[in-house]
């Protein structure tokens, strides 16, 4: 049972984490109640627990969940003239429902869906300014990114809303979008880009809203569950944020969350800010009820996530239209690769802080396919992995959506010093699960490393060793010059490897990773890949 709780209490409230209501309402009270969803990266059918490619054998034993359909059941459910519909970024990239439609995918079902606002993820820029501009044209809900700066990009350029103003129920709300600023190291969205710094943008948008008379305002953002609360504690004025980037799942009394839904935050004026966030991948719905007093002012408050699982009917035009757009991949889908005899583990949490054995694998690929050219050690970003294999059989199909980018191998040198530099960037956000920049977790092969993820960031990495052409191991000489391969993402400085794009002999135009892992499958196969030390903790 929720608490009960007024501004009042509000410092109870935010140490328990405790959601909550008024019992009674005054007169000149408005609620609201926001609907949220962010990082759904394409999942648009029904998908595992962990975002996974659902199977008929999942399917057959209640293990499907989330998809549009759901989501369209539960928000017919729950909506109403005092309902907004928020999507926190990243519907793009991830399945094949994007590889192969690209922005169409998206559209159709976000059409569907009919969000109120969006905001812009940074896969959102993934297939650089050509590959968003057609999405912006073609959607008729406002797209927001208030610290965007496109002023250099003619595609881009006046096509996104820094902030937006949505009448409901006879009153105005303002909601403000705001883009991670990591987006040029975490995505393509080329030189003529560029983010400015979130808290000063947060603010002009803000006063911009009061002056014109909104006093209700949500930050709608996809930067993470800490930038966010970082936020609420500098910015005075916003009320809720809806936020995304970190697949952060949060809930009130579970212990397995990152923290209480909402997140209550005590701004400067020590008035409340509400954070929320629902993982990632389309299994969740978020749902929050704010009380708002006559200055505007959220004074009660009661959410959870609503989990969009097997029992949730799916909305029958909805699964039509995906039913229809699932047709084409089917046959792509079914191309077999080979055999794993073990499950192929490519969930966040697996590969964002520890090693992971499709990261080995993925790794252990690109040297393969470079043995010719003196490769020593191969660097995967664990950002890149997008979801898992089952053991069994191997398709096309999951190898595009374990990897999803189209991304190239890429084949450089680099100095012993600037590799370990490079280590030390790949774990400088292994220590929070919450935060920004997770993804560039190095998955390595060729070398091992051990890490202590309680030292300050530039000082983590422990040790490093180099396999030798013997196949034994020797501590990484920084003044020697090594061979290496990656993907072309993070050969051009993607992830934080800046060092990487300063090769004077790089070769980025390999065949594709995706590629390289089909058919490094097909040669080596049955995989029997596990997770054998290559990267430690610290004891």
């Amino acid at each position: 049972m929720a608490m009960k709780t007024t501004l009042l209490g509000l410092s109870l409230a935010a140490t328990l984490g405790t959601t909550a209501m008024t019992s009674v309402a005054g007169a000149a009270d408005y609620r609201l109640r926001v609907l949220h969803v962010n990082d759904v990266h394409a999942r648009y059918d029904q998908v595992t627990s962990t975002g996974g490619f659902c199977t008929p054998k999942d399917e057959a034993a209640a293990k499907c969940v989330g998809g549009a359909a759901r989501l369209q059941t539960k928000l017919l459910e729950l909506r109403g003239d005092n309902a907004l519909f928020l999507d926190a970024g990243d519907q793009f990239q991830g399945t094949l429902f994007y590889t192969q439609y690209k922005h169409g995918a998206v559209q159709t079902v976000l059409g569907m869906l009919g969000p109120d606002v969006q905001t812009l993820g940074n896969h959102e820029f993934d297939d650089g300014p050509s590959g968003l501009r057609p999405y912006l044209d073609a959607v008729s809900w406002p797209v927001l990114s208030a610290n965007l700066d496109a002023s250099r990009e003619p595609k881009l350029k006046g096509r996104v809303k820094p902030y937006t103003i949505i009448q409901k129920d006879g009153q105005r709300i303002g909601v403000v979008g705001l883009t991670t600023h990591d987006t040029p190291i975490t995505s393509s969205p080329g030189p003529t880009v560029a983010f400015r710094d979130e808290t000063a943008v947060l603010g002009k948008a803000v006063a911009e809203l009061k002056a014109r008379g909104v006093d209700k305002i949500i930050a709608l953002t996809h930067i993470g569950y800490s930038e966010d609360q970082a936020l609420a504690a500098t910015v005075d004025g916003v009320d809720v944020y809806v936020g995304g980037h970190s697949h952060t799942f949060l809930e009130t009394g579970n212990d397995k969350a990152a923290g209480p839904y909402p997140t209550v935050v005590r701004t400067p004026s020590g008035a409340p800010a509400l954070v929320v966030q629902v993982g990632a991948y389309g299994t969740h719905l978020g749902q929050l009820d704010v009380t708002f007093d006559g200055a505007g002012v959220a004074t009660a408050w009661e959410g959870r996530p609503i989990a969009l699982s097997s029992d949730v009917p799916r909305d029958p035009a909805v699964q039509e239209k995906i039913t229809q757009l699932s047709a084409p991949l089917a046959q792509l889908r079914r191309q077999p690769v080979g055999q794993a005899t073990v499950e192929l583990v490519g969930t966040s949490d697996a590969c964002r802080f520890d090693e992971c054995n499709l990261g080995n694998l993925i790794a252990d690929a690109m040297l393969w396919a470079t043995r010719d050219q003196g490769t020593r050690i191969a660097i995967q970003n664990g950002g890149g992995i997008r979801t898992g294999i089952p053991a069994g059989q191997v398709t096309m199909g999951q190898i595009l959506e374990v990897l999803p980018f189209s991304n190239t191998l890429a084949t450089f040198s680099i100095t012993g010093a600037d590799l370990w530099t490079s280590l030390e960037s790949g774990v400088s956000k292994a220590h929070d699960k919450t935060t920004s920049g997770t993804g560039r977790f190095p998955q390595v092969a060729g070398l091992r490393y051990v890490y202590d993820p309680t030292k300050p960031e530039g000082s983590r990495i422990v040790s490093v060793d180099v396999r030798e052409p013997d196949g034994g191991f020797r501590p990484l000489d920084r003044a020697a010059t090594y061979k290496a391969a990656t993907n072309n993402f993070m050969r051009a400085g993607g992830d934080g490897y800046a060092l990487f794009a300063k090769a004077a002999d790089a070769y980025d135009y390999g065949p594709n990773l995706e590629m390289v892992v089909a058919e490094y499958i097909k040669a080596t196969g049955p995989v029997t890949q596990g997770v054998e030390g290559r990267v430690k903790r610290a004891p």
